[in-house]
């Protein structure tokens, strides 16, 4: 099982919005050192919340910062954005940093009826669909975005099954959301591979679940940092955005009715404890779901917290493949 980081850039109470995306830098860096698989940058507007609002700028920037490990969005909501536009950043910095970058994209943020038509032009743009020939119109639109001879690896990201569908039919790459939607996980995983086997294509893409974790050196560390998480995913389910609290704050928190119903929706969204707790579970959701990479979302009110979650699991990963 490898793991990775999907990277929110969470605000925390009494930071900034930049406090947040320097401690994005931070860690990025660091991962790579502790041995990550990739790292992906999300996109949220109008966020309290989340600082991530232009991924592909904070990963070109994680991109100069790093130099072995993978980088990318998690994703590029595409409806927002012409695709060509999208075809030449991400042609830009394949180019600048060939093998190293990846394209996720989400469908959310938009009108996306015409998102599967976003989609197949931004791979004609990037000619990553091979019907590209010398004359024609996707070649001379290959030419213009100024696409790498090496293109990045695309990947659909979703939590149900339309963008799994899709993924599977173009052969592509995808990313599920189990912390948003972890019912569903089967079903899209499922679909995905069944649609793979039938283009009879020779890529070994099972897919990555992507997993909310909190992981300290003690339960209780652990719990109180949990507890944090669901107080401010309580409230964003109830149309409060704001930025994550303290487990001080979660811990004196006088829960609603509403708060803690919604808690206890949430809770099964998200996995926390000792780093041994955790990678034992993460290991059984990764069987469940036939997985090889399970990419982890961390969310603490303190950078330091995320920090030292992050650096836990992959210590004691390797203390595990070691043997």
């Amino acid at each position: 099982m490898r793991l990775s980081v999907l990277d929110q850039s969470p605000v925390g109470e009494g930071s900034s919005h930049a406090d947040a995306l320097l401690a994005s830098v931070d860690l990025a860096q660091a991962a790579e050192e502790w041995g990550f698989a990739r790292y992906w940058t999300a996109e949220h507007h109008a966020s309290p919340g989340f600082a991530g609002s232009a991924p592909e700028i904070l990963a070109a920037v994680l991109l100069a910062r790093t130099s072995r490990m993978p980088v990318g969005t998690g994703g590029v909501l595409l409806p927002r954005y012409p695709p060509v536009k999208v075809a030449e950043v991400f042609a830009v910095l394949a180019s600048l940093y060939p093998g190293r970058v990846d394209m996720g994209l989400g469908r959310a943020g938009g009108p996306a009826a015409d998102y599967p038509q976003r989609v197949s032009l931004l791979r004609r743009l990037l000619g990553m669909d091979g019907s590209a020939k010398d004359g024609t119109a996707e070649d001379e639109a290959h030419r213009l975005v100024g696409a790498p001879v090496a293109p990045p690896r695309m990947w659909l990201l979703g939590a149900g099954s339309g963008s799994a569908r899709m993924a599977g039919e173009l052969g592509t790459d995808f990313a599920y959301a189990h912390f948003l939607a972890p019912d569903r996980a089967e079903e899209a995983l499922t679909t995905y591979r069944a649609l793979l086997r039938g283009r009879n294509t020779t890529d070994e893409a099972p897919g990555v679940l992507a997993v909310r974790v909190v992981t300290a050196e003690s339960e209780a560390e652990a719990e109180a940092l949990a507890h944090s998480v669901l107080l401010w995913r309580s409230r964003k389910d109830l149309g409060e955005d704001l930025p994550l609290p303290s487990a001080r704050v979660a811990r004196n928190h006088r829960w609603t009715a509403l708060e803690a119903e919604r808690a206890s929706v949430r809770r099964r969204s998200l996995v926390w404890g000792t780093p041994d707790q955790v990678l034992t579970r993460l290991a059984e959701l990764a069987k469940e779901y036939a997985v090889e990479e399970v990419m982890v979302n961390t969310l603490t009110c303190d950078p330091e917290d995320r920090f030292h979650s992050y650096r836990l699991l992959a210590e004691w990963q390797a203390v595990t493949v070691g043997g």
